[in-house]
């Protein structure tokens, strides 16, 4: 039977890449990189700031640090999707503007595989991309005192995703180990186009596009560690494989006369252009009276070591530049308190969730550092009781998060997360009497 429910899990899972959609932004910054990246947090851990690297609990699936998933007992099939709705603002020079996106967000899935062995797959984000705004300023002015205007339309759709497949293996009572392998896929096309308000002027007009297919592999190890009898530390860490992703980076150059309907066009190409970076985590859990868990989380991604394709207006060429990216930083911490676990009243089974983040940009714009992001997230893990299952969970999550830099626009965004984690006892062994 297990047999038959891992062969019937892996091709569900697999059809996802062809349905699933990346969550939706219409954020001006990304165009930058490779998109907004995702922090590939789920339901149970969203509301914790995205905290995961020493999360340990065999009722979700902790993808971040595939060594979580030992932790899965042998009885337990868990299934968890997730939605967001998110709505933002931006303002610039006095100038406000509201936005809403929402769609599907990520779908994992875990089990016990092998004594001391768990298995995990699913779908989840990895950036995303989407925008379009328009930009008019002065050039100058004719003889009969008309103004000349230049106009930069900007716009972009995209974006990537990653499906994987892990396993956590429990080598001794205090050290487990784990790895993800994944496939990487996604594309993106953004687009500028310039023109000027003159009678029979030139639009030229410049399409930047690539598509990835490739792949991921990061590695994660716990340890866990009793205090005493009350207190339980969880230490974790984390490391992703950087590599070349194998994706051409097209430029195509489209110069038309608005008067003549005259128009050129060249193509320009940059092998192996993208590339992913050396990815490092640490991060520590302590959970007291199995009741509050209280967890802190580093990230490192080296993206300073990694070049970008750029444009080069002067010359027009299109070649690999360093400096484009840099290292990013990001530090979390999160809470998640359960007032009484074995209790019987509802709002003692409830779990009670918060967490803040900060994360340094990992891309320049021009010669100065993109926008920092700092989050502030709360929410609910709410227990689904049934008369066969009592640890399915509707895990819901609201998070604030504000991206700004000097001089730059101010994004604030509001994002609604709504999780469903389905824990059911799918190994258990029927005896009749």
């Amino acid at each position: 039977m297990k047999k038959r429910i891992i062969v019937s899990l892996l091709a569900s899972m697999a059809l996802l890449p062809s349905v699933a959609q990346v969550s939706t932004t219409l954020s001006p910054y990304s165009q930058y990189g490779l998109g907004v990246l995702s922090d590939q947090s789920v339901g149970f851990n969203r509301a914790m700031g995205g905290v995961a690297y020493g999360l340990r609990n065999g009722k979700y699936v902790n993808m971040q640090n595939p060594a979580s998933y030992s932790a899965v007992d042998s009885l337990t099939m868990i299934f968890d999707a997730g939605v967001t709705g998110q709505m933002s603002n931006y303002k610039e020079g006095g100038k406000s503007l509201n936005t809403k996106t929402g769609n599907f967000d990520y779908a994992v899935a875990a089990f016990r595989l092998f004594p001391r062995v768990g298995l995990a797959l699913g779908v989840v984000p990895y950036s995303n991309i989407g925008y379009a705004y328009t930009h008019t300023n002065a050039i100058g002015s004719s003889e009969a005192g008309s103004t000349t205007t230049a106009t930069q339309t900007y716009s972009g759709d995209g974006g990537f995703s990653q499906f994987f497949v892990g396993a956590g293996w429990r080598v001794t009572k205090n050290l487990s180990l784990g790895v993800n392998v994944s496939y990487f896929w996604g594309k993106y096309t953004k687009t500028i186009q310039m023109s000027t308000n003159e009678t029979g002027a030139n639009v030229e007009t410049r399409s930047y596009s690539t598509s990835v297919s490739n792949y991921k592999l990061d590695f994660g190890a716990q340890w866990q560690q009793p205090l005493n009898d009350k207190d339980l530390l969880t230490i974790g860490a984390t490391v992703g494989l950087g590599h070349k992703l194998g994706a051409d980076a097209d430029l195509q150059i489209l110069n038309s006369n608005t008067s003549n309907s005259s128009s050129t066009s060249s193509t320009i190409t940059v092998g192996d252009a993208h590339s992913i970076p050396y990815t490092f985590g640490l991060g520590a859990a302590l959970l007291h009276k199995a009741s509050l868990t209280a967890a802190v989380d580093y990230t490192l991604q080296k993206w300073g070591s990694e070049d970008y394709p750029v444009f080069n207006n002067t010359n027009g060429s299109y070649t690999l530049q360093g400096g484009y990216y840099k290292d990013r930083h990001k530090v979390a911490a999160g809470v998640d308190w359960q007032p009484k676990p074995l209790g019987r009243k509802f709002y003692q089974l409830v779990h009670y969730r918060m967490g803040v983040s900060y994360a340094t940009p990992y891309y320049k714009i021009g010669t100065q550092d993109g926008p920092g992001e700092m989050a502030v997230s709360a929410g609910f893990g709410i227990p689904i009781y049934n008369s066969w299952n009592n640890r399915s969970m509707l895990n819901i999550s609201a998070q604030w998060v504000r991206n700004t830099g000097c001089d730059l626009i101010k994004e604030n965004m509001f994002r609604i997360n709504i999780g469903l984690t389905f824990n059911e006892r799918w190994f258990a062994k029927w005896k009749v009497d």
